[in-house]
C-alpha cells in the first residue's frame, strides 16, 4: 500500500543522514523505524495485559507481600 509521509525539513535531513550512514534508502530506514515502533508498542501492550492478569488473579498474595 502506498502512502504519503510528510516530514519536516529537519526530519528529512535526519532520515537522509541515517540512510547514508547505514547505506540504505530513506524508505528502507523509515519502514524499519515503523516496524520497530509498532513492535515495541505491541510488546508494551502484551506486558500491560500480563500485569493486569497477575494483579487480577493474585491481588491477595500481592497485598500480603506488600505488607511483609
Amino acid at each position: 500500500m502506498a502512502m504519503t509521509l510528510r516530514l519536516t525539513d529537519e526530519e528529512t535531513e535526519l532520515l537522509r543522514r541515517r540512510a547514508e550512514t547505514e547505506q540504505r534508502s530513506m524508505q528502507e530506514v523509515a519502514r524499519a523505524a515503523v516496524r520497530e515502533y509498532v513492535g515495541s508498542r505491541d510488546h508494551d501492550d502484551e506486558v500491560d495485559r500480563a500485569a493486569a492478569w497477575v494483579t487480577g488473579n493474585f491481588r491477595d498474595t500481592l497485598d500480603r507481600l506488600g505488607r511483609a
